[in-house]
């Protein structure tokens, strides 16, 4: 593979490591938000089943695989110089299938009581069902700024332009933040829902359409049900319309399952479980995002070979959350108490989450791999066999939430969405190399090498943090935070020294990088 594209991953890379980072940071501080207006309660369950029909209906479209499906179509178009085409076929797309959410909106909005019954049967009473179908119809809009927003950000992604889009998600969470303060005072867990309203609206719609508009967008409204590319696009979007993918599942089930639980047990899972996604958005999402356009453009290219390699490659790369995953395990009650222990959220609440993260961590790697193995498939214009996989996968799942829910609880439903996770990238990622000869075996070595670090790496920290800092008072935020400070020390130092003795490449490699950043240029 050339080095150009390298470097142009790389760059790319750095943009949307930022983006994420930066929106997952400013994503815990909405969860703070969320935590100091609502603690762990009932109202705070009844904002996240909020989300739920919305969610369906985003998927129901495949707002969140637009870059996905968009992107292959669209480059064909800029790479045959052919780029009016393209954007008659974006007109076409944008058009029919914005109108068919709007649709699909008004009967949600409609139908929202029976659906929110049907969703958290657990859960009969009618002051939370109340509060679920009215913050569901406030949300319910911004779906189509979701998916307005995905196809401006799939043409600028097909032209290498990554800064504007990097924004949504910023925005987005300081709308959210901005309501929750702004009108959490009067009117509840209510006023987060109107702030995602808002967010989406200036970040994924407004901002977006800006965005696309420089990168030469040109949009009229066109109904053209018998176009082939729009016959195309549909054949690459309805199986990941109709499969369930791992995120997705996740977010209906553990929402679904929990609502049998004590009141408070679905906002533990939420808020565990986006604890545990900013540690994969940091390492996984952001590469994801960016290699995808290049994935795509080396499928158009012929470059299986090439294509094998940025996989495995990056797949190494990702292996890295599993030693960051102990590290937070083994600190998982001073990171809740630093994070979310103010304002309704008490001792109680931080030690019901601190117990349901450290079940979420056990997948946190299989989760950042899941960010790049389907976007392999998908990159060989391939959406009907992870589709298809993704759902029998999820179906089969589906007695580990049962006897997860029945014996451990909370608990019990975070580790069978670790489980379920493992398993089905596991399984993806074998089925990947063999259908396109792709030598995987380096990779599972590799995965196997970093298990057998982490493990006593996670029994020496623990140690270290009951004997050397027994004394310090972890109850407080100074104590937290300094027990933190010297055990993420401690395990960098660990870290770095088995990466040269283990010859770990990708740890090696980041120190030299740090290294040469920090050494004086000569003048």
């Amino acid at each position: 593979m050339s080095t150009s594209i390298y470097q142009k991953v790389g760059i790319a890379s750095l943009i949307m490591m930022a983006s994420v980072f930066l929106s997952r940071f400013f994503g815990l501080f909405r969860l703070m938000a969320i935590a100091y207006v609502g603690g762990r309660s009932g109202d705070v369950d009844a904002y996240q089943v909020a989300f739920v029909i919305p969610e369906i209906l985003n998927h129901i479209v495949a707002s969140g695989f637009l870059s996905i499906t968009f992107i292959p179509i669209f480059s064909e178009y800029l790479l045959q110089d052919q780029e009016e085409q393209g954007w008659q076929v974006f007109s076409i797309v944008f058009t029919c299938f914005g109108s068919l959410l709007l649709g699909f909106i008004i009967i949600a909005h409609v139908l929202a009581p029976d659906l929110v019954a049907l969703l958290a049967r657990g859960r009969p009473d009618p002051v939370f069902r109340e509060n679920v179908v009215r913050m569901t119809r406030i949300i319910l809009p911004a779906q189509f700024f979701f998916f307005s927003g995905g196809l401006f950000m799939a043409v600028q992604f097909a032209k290498e332009k990554f800064l504007i889009p990097a924004l949504a998600p910023l925005i987005y969470n300081l709308g959210i933040i901005a309501g929750g303060f702004l009108l959490g005072p009067r009117i509840g867990m209510e006023g987060f829902s109107w702030g995602v309203l808002a967010g989406a609206f200036v970040g994924n719609f407004a901002l977006q359409w800006w965005g696309a508009r420089k990168a030469g967008l040109k949009f009229c409204a066109v109904f053209d049900f018998k176009h082939p590319d729009l016959k195309r696009y549909l054949k690459l979007t309805l199986p990941l319309m109709l499969g369930l993918t791992m995120f997705f599942s996740m977010e209906i089930l553990i929402k679904f399952f929990g609502s049998y639980l004590p009141a408070g047990s679905i906002a533990d899972l939420e808020y565990s479980q986006r604890t545990m996604l900013f540690l994969v958005a940091f390492f996984g999402q952001a590469v994801g995002v960016a290699s995808y356009p290049y994935m795509a453009r080396l499928v158009v290219e012929n470059q299986v070979r090439q294509l094998n390699q940025l996989l495995n490659s990056t797949l190494r790369y990702l292996g890295l959350v599993i030693p960051f995953s102990v590290l937070l395990m083994v600190l998982r009650r001073e990171v809740i108490l630093i994070l979310f222990q103010r304002g309704q959220f008490d001792t109680a609440a931080t030690g019901h989450t601190a117990t349901v993260l450290s079940f979420m961590l056990m997948g946190a790697f299989a989760f950042a791999a899941n960010t790049i193995v389907p976007r392999a498939y998908y990159a060989k214009q391939d959406t009907l066999f992870p589709a298809i996989y993704g759902t029998i996968a999820v179906l089969v799942s589906i007695p580990l939430y049962l006897l997860g829910l029945n014996m451990m609880g909370a608990n019990g439903v975070a580790l069978a969405a670790s489980l379920s996770a493992i398993l089905q990238v596991s399984v993806l990622y074998a089925l990947w190399n063999r259908k396109n000869q792709n030598e995987g075996r380096p990779v599972y070595l590799f995965f196997v090498k970093l298990m057998v670090f982490s493990v006593p790496l996670g029994f020496l920290l623990s140690w270290f943090k009951s004997t050397a800092l027994g004394a310090i008072d972890t109850s407080t935020l100074p104590g937290s935070l300094s027990v933190c400070i010297i055990v993420g020390a401690v395990f960098v130092l660990i870290l770095f020294a088995a990466g040269y003795v283990f010859r770990i490449q990708e740890i090696t490699g980041l120190l030299n990088r740090i290294s040469a950043k920090l050494k004086p240029h000569p003048k």
